[in-house]
């Protein structure tokens, strides 16, 4: 599909979901994101499926593994076979976690970058390394912590010089902001604020976990909160109406009580552009 672009609202697509969404796609998902680690290996009916899928709706991909922060060597290889996927597919973004995975092995968790300028640098070059074989921008999601170790500079600070100095692109994370902004105790909007709008290429939405008080997971196993809906909304008031997709990774419900979810995702685009509309018209 030549006219294939990202707008609107997405939705996660995950396996246990396909025999429930062929072949009658629900028009309400404008876009559909997978991570390729979970398909790059499959044949027969999956990518039977996969194929029937992306032929007729637009998609993008969320990694899992490309570990970007690591000291390990990067895996060109995994790399090679990401950018073969998208072209089969026709897949619009390639994106990641700036975060790591591996350390002499898997770790089969993210684990939080140190926020220093070595970092920086290292991080910087292991994208450029990526882009130069993609042949486009990757696109790096903020991400959850718990942790930060050796920090010599703000997560604020960190995103900001590794999204400039590589020149890649963001996917915002708008849960993300919100737990770490509890758990680190920051201002969220004041980190909302400081992304760059033209970095934006989409966002994320999604529920978490409340350990504690001050104390909340990522796990995208719940329903969007209301705090989190009133910041998404803070989001485009700032940056525009950008592409917007629910995460949901387990205690995955029906399709019909996702669509809940991705509707109000849209109706909240809605009245914000329309909020916008108005303003510029008596401006």
């Amino acid at each position: 599909m030549s006219n294939k672009r990202l707008e609107g609202v997405g939705l996660g697509l995950r396996r246990e979901m396909i025999d429930e969404l062929l072949p009658s796609i629900p028009s309400e998902v404008d876009f559909w994101e997978v991570a390729p680690e979970n398909w790059i290996p499959l044949g027969g009916k999956y990518q039977k499926q996969l194929l029937e899928f992306t032929e007729q709706a637009n998609f993008v991909n969320h990694g899992l593994s490309l570990s970007i922060g690591s000291s390990d060597p990067l895996d060109t290889n995994f790399v090679k076979d990401v950018k073969s996927f998208m072209e089969r597919h026709n897949v619009l973004f390639y994106s990641e976690h700036l975060s790591y995975c591996s350390g002499c092995g898997h770790m089969y968790d993210l684990m939080p970058i140190p926020f220093t300028q070595d970092a920086v640098t290292h991080v910087v070059q292991r994208i450029q390394q990526v882009q130069d074989i993609l042949h486009r921008p990757l696109v790096l999601e903020n991400v959850s912590y718990y942790a930060a170790p050796s920090q010599e500079m703000t997560e604020q600070e960190f995103t900001l010089e590794v999204l400039e100095k590589s020149g890649c692109l963001m996917l915002l994370d708008v849960n993300n902001i919100y737990v770490n902004s509890i758990n680190h105790q920051y201002d969220a909007l004041e980190f909302l604020k400081a992304m760059p709008t033209g970095k934006i290429v989409y966002g994320h939405i999604a529920g978490h976990y409340d350990e504690a008080d001050d104390l909340k997971v990522d796990t995208h196993g719940a329903d969007v909160i209301q705090p989190v809906w009133n910041l998404l909304e803070k989001a485009y008031e700032i940056h525009g109406v950008f592409p917007t997709l629910l995460e949901r990774d387990f205690n995955i419900p029906p399709i019909e009580e996702l669509l809940i979810e991705v509707n109000k995702i849209r109706s909240i685009q809605k009245q914000v552009n329309q909020k916008q509309n108005r303003t510029r018209e008596f401006a």
